[in-house]
């Protein structure tokens, strides 16, 4: 009786969902999930329709589990789901901007179009697939070129990763396509000190999804 008990405790472990959702208010929607352990972080993402066409919310941190969703449109629908993300990131480049504000026009090539050069040979389940050769070329006092080698064979994209200086963790700056060895950033105003990172990465399994539908505002 002990074990046919522990074995159906263990089964509604199991069955608990991953990722659940609360209306917070009539048109804020807040979710919870678990983490998935050794993952990069999560992605969080909504649709209208549950075959619909899912929008990325946030690249969570790794940690991070929770995510508040407001000012939604009034008595619609809308869809969640989260997937873990996983690859290895470059090593770090450090970055200090010159003061001010302005972002000049671009005059020639535009240096902060993606290059698509790659073409590694590693999966990303393997440490090598990590990028090498990070460079930070600072263009003027908001805009920096990344360039990197690319050794992932099978990656979902890159992600350019951000930490401003005083800041816990990184952030999500970019996402990239496949095979993308160069990309321009305007950055924003709390990076003018901070660290980066490139990251080859494949999205794991989506989660169960979960629905609410927003009341009148």
């Amino acid at each position: 009786m002990v074990l046919l008990l522990f074995l159906a405790a263990c089964g509604q472990e199991q069955q608990d969902p991953v990722l659940t959702s609360e209306l917070t208010s009539p048109i804020d929607v807040t979710l919870h999930w678990r983490p998935e352990a050794g993952s990069a972080g999560q992605v969080v993402e909504y649709a209208n329709a549950a075959d619909g066409e899912y929008t990325i919310l946030e690249f969570a941190a790794p940690a991070k589990d929770t995510y508040r969703h407001p000012d939604l449109i009034p008595e619609t629908q809308f869809y969640y789901r989260v997937r873990p993300f996983t690859g290895p990131a470059s090593a770090t480049v450090d970055v200090a901007l010159p003061p001010g504000e302005d972002v000049p026009e671009i005059e020639g090539p535009d240096w902060t179009a993606p290059v698509r050069r790659g073409g590694g040979a590693k999966p990303v389940t393997s440490p090598e697939a990590a990028a090498t050769s990070l460079k930070a070329e600072v263009k003027h006092a908001n805009g920096i070129l990344f360039t990197w080698e690319d050794h992932a064979s099978d990656e979902d994209g890159y992600l350019i990763e951000v930490k401003p200086a005083g800041a816990a963790d990184y952030r999500v700056a970019v996402q990239l396509d496949p095979d993308t060895t160069s990309y321009g950033v305007i950055t924003l105003p709390d990076e003018k000190t901070a660290t980066y990172r490139v990251r080859a990465f494949r999205f794991g399994s989506p989660s169960n999804l979960t629905h609410q539908t927003t009341g009148k505002a």
